[in-house]
């Protein structure tokens, strides 16, 4: 690992906490895996967490100039908020995967927009649990929801440790190998 640790801007890590938690509390809700525990139960830090505050951050971050995470964060945090509010109401199987699908697409563009490795690494995560949830939805396939359920518990998980790291200046980067190292000439 990196030990060249950075601390990062302080919108960046409040915004992978936000992100974090919400998407353990939404990941772990559609694995199933604590016992009464469902993805409607993450509605409340989804709104919140994942809406309100994380929009705000994005809104802060750009301010700061920091388009990627700027963007990314606003973009999800308005997602987030959809979500939240359409909670509870009668949504056809297939509207829903197509929410899903336009929420992939916004996942897919912050894990190809750069930054840290860490943070693209959550985000695609996170794209990998949307289309799998989106799929499930159009299926009615509960076994892609609970892979997609934990997709997004580990893309959360990682958002945590970014956030984390950047604070406790723990390492953020995954070690390089220079070009040529490990290889054996044969003649």
């Amino acid at each position: 690992m990196d030990n060249d640790v950075t601390a990062g801007s302080t919108t960046a890590v409040a915004g992978r906490l936000a992100l974090g938690v919400t998407l353990l509390a939404f990941g772990l809700g559609y694995t199933r895996v604590i016992h009464g525990v469902t993805a409607d139960d993450a509605v409340t830090v989804a709104h919140y967490v994942g809406g309100v505050a994380l929009f705000v951050v994005g809104l802060l971050a750009l301010r700061e100039r920091d388009t990627a995470d700027g963007t990314a964060f606003a973009a999800l945090g308005a997602l987030w908020f959809t979500w939240a509010m359409s909670a509870g109401n009668q949504i056809s199987g297939n509207g829903t995967g197509l929410f899903l699908v336009l929420f992939a697409l916004v996942a897919l563009t912050s894990a190809l927009a750069g930054g840290e490795q860490l943070a693209q690494a959550a985000y695609g995560l996170f794209f990998v649990s949307l289309v799998l949830l989106a799929v499930a939805r159009f299926a009615g396939n509960d076994t892609l929801s609970k892979a997609g359920g934990w997709f997004a518990a580990v893309a959360g998980a990682v958002a945590w440790y970014a956030a984390t790291a950047a604070l406790a200046h723990w390492p953020t980067a995954l070690p390089r190998r220079a070009a040529g190292r490990g290889v054996t000439a044969t003649g």
